[in-house]
């Protein structure tokens, strides 16, 4: 079976836009998988610990026969390959791979809630989601669409 699933990915050590690039190509050799759209990448401002570089954000659109616990694992070992240390929440990191949507299901386990429980709020995830799919309703919470009024004032900047 195949399943829709949209991915963030976000980097700010090393040199984060070349980091991004690659981590495409990482979701594109999963197993199981493959890359349908990826977005543009977006330079944003740190949220939570402010005193950090700037991220570059976006987004991708995957097929997967892998269940939503199984792309998690997958994912958190592709951040691994990439050098991420999990030091602090929202802290610096050299990648970053949250599941965002997988297919319009509502999971709540205790490592993997979906939807993404701030992704409505952060302009770095909605705006290059939109990008890709600007019709995409998250569940419970309606369009991507109408979320980007809500989070204007937060800076995003396309590359």
């Amino acid at each position: 079976m195949t399943n829709t699933a949209y991915i963030a990915l976000g980097a700010n050590l090393g040199d984060p836009a070349a980091t991004v690039r690659a981590a495409f190509g990482a979701l594109a050799n999963m197993t199981e998988s493959r890359v349908v759209h990826s977005s543009s990448l977006y330079r944003t401002a740190p949220v939570g610990i402010t005193e950090q570089p700037e991220f570059v954000n976006a987004v991708a659109q995957i097929e997967t026969g892998l269940a939503p616990e199984a792309l998690l694992d997958a994912l958190l070992d592709i951040e691994h390959r990439f050098g991420r240390v999990r030091a602090e929440r929202n802290g610096p990191r050299t990648l970053d791979l949250d599941i965002l949507l997988y297919n319009d299901q509502l999971i709540d386990l205790p490592r993997l809630t979906l939807p993404h429980p701030r992704l409505h709020l952060r302009a770095f995830v909605l705006q290059p989601l939109a990008e890709i799919a600007p019709n995409l309703v998250i569940p419970g919470r309606g369009s991507v669409a109408a979320w980007l009024p809500a989070v204007a004032n937060q800076g995003i900047v396309r590359l």
